[in-house]
């Protein structure tokens, strides 16, 4: 069984180390988000699919990072200030990571690794996601332009 997903931590918003086994059992969408950026207002719809499915064991992890045209240039404070004021954020945020390059955090590294995408392993802009089964398997690996309403879909088979 691959669970290899549930080894990583990462740090909070607000500075906690969080154990990736903490969600073990859930279906977890990983995103990577900007608080600048044009497809930021999925932050809404990713919301909307955490409401309508946390109770059916969905998480969402958000994990900003500011590889892709300075879009996610503040601090750990702005972040979580603009992710709740403008969007109603609820869902755990992490604090801000590097998707690609030596730098890339663990947990992408593995992700990249288990799903490609258009760009090969790398991560191609922010809003990219990863679904990973309730047993820590990555199983799909979703554009930065899918939106989250089309991912509804896809989860409702899987949760309901």
């Amino acid at each position: 069984m691959n669970n290899q997903f549930y080894q990583f931590s990462a740090k909070s918003l607000q500075g906690s180390e969080i154990k990736m086994e903490n969600y073990k059992g859930k279906t977890i969408l990983v995103v990577n988000t900007a608080s600048k950026c044009g497809l930021t207002p999925q932050y809404e719809g990713l919301e909307k699919l955490y409401q309508k499915y946390k109770d059916k064991g969905l998480v969402i992890l958000g994990f900003p990072c500011n590889q892709f045209a300075n879009q996610e240039s503040g601090d750990e404070k702005s972040i979580s200030e603009g992710c709740l004021i403008n969007y109603g954020v609820s869902f755990p945020m992490f604090s801000k990571i590097d998707v690609n390059g030596e730098n890339s955090h663990p947990i992408y590294k593995y992700l990249k690794s288990e799903l490609n995408g258009i760009l090969g392993s790398k991560i191609k802009w922010n809003f990219t996601k990863f679904l990973i089964d309730s047993i820590g398997k990555p199983v799909k690996r979703f554009s930065p332009i899918t939106k989250p309403e089309t991912i509804d879909k896809y989860l409702e088979s899987i949760l309901n």
